[in-house]
């Protein structure tokens, strides 16, 4: 994770120094050459020992990070930080799908994965994203080809969707989606603990008071 996010860094450092320094622009294929020379800097030998894909896949979110900016869609990228966590995106060539174990690149053992859902009956992964979310937690994005999903029939017709409170959704022809209000379903806090709260803020600012 730490790899992809330095190389992801140094990639939009030097991409954001030629776009203002000379008004250049450079692309995946000019940051691909400058990571094979990353990689041949002592001080960044480490970066030979994981998978090159994860880390040519940061490269190419970058540069589709900037084609986005550069089209109006988007802000420009920004630099990545280790405590917002991170992730790393792994293609077919960087992981074994086994027997529902994974295993990725460089590693002798699987995932140990507590799985939220199983895969469908014989769905192979095409890509793998591990991610570590600001909390500590690891979390593993498993993209497949369902063959069991068919594609809806292709329609002429067009419906505008207007999100709103009352209703969560109301459709141009007249349709209305019902708001679940899931907070509302949440249990209320007692009197009891009220005042009991109102008794730890008045203590705490005696206390606080010179």
């Amino acid at each position: 994770m730490g790899c992809v996010r330095l190389v992801y860094n140094k990639a939009l450092a030097a991409r954001s120094q030629a776009w203002k320094e000379r008004q250049e622009k450079v692309g995946y294929r000019e940051t691909s050459k400058m990571l094979t020379q990353w990689k041949k800097e002592e001080a960044l030998q480490f970066l030979t020992e994981v998978s090159a894909v994860p880390l040519q896949q940061g490269l190419r979110h970058l540069d589709k990070g900037y084609r986005n900016f550069f089209g109006g869609r988007a802000k420009s990228p920004r630099f990545k930080k280790k405590r917002n966590g991170g992730s790393a995106t792994f293609t077919k060539a960087a992981f074994r799908w086994r027997d529902n174990s994974l295993y990725l690149a460089k590693c002798n053992a699987p995932l140990d994965i507590r799985w939220s859902r199983q895969l469908p009956k014989g769905a192979e992964p095409s890509t793998v994203t591990v991610r570590l979310d600001p909390s500590g937690r690891w979390h593993v994005s498993i993209l497949i080809d369902d063959d069991t999903v068919k594609p809806l029939p292709k329609s002429e017709k067009s419906v505008g969707v207007d999100v709103g409170i009352a209703h969560l959704a109301i459709t141009s022809d007249g349709e209305k989606v019902k708001n679940p209000r899931l907070y509302s379903e949440q249990p209320t806090v007692s009197s009891g603990h009220c005042s009991l709260l109102a008794v730890h803020c008045s203590l705490k600012k005696r206390w606080d008071t010179p």
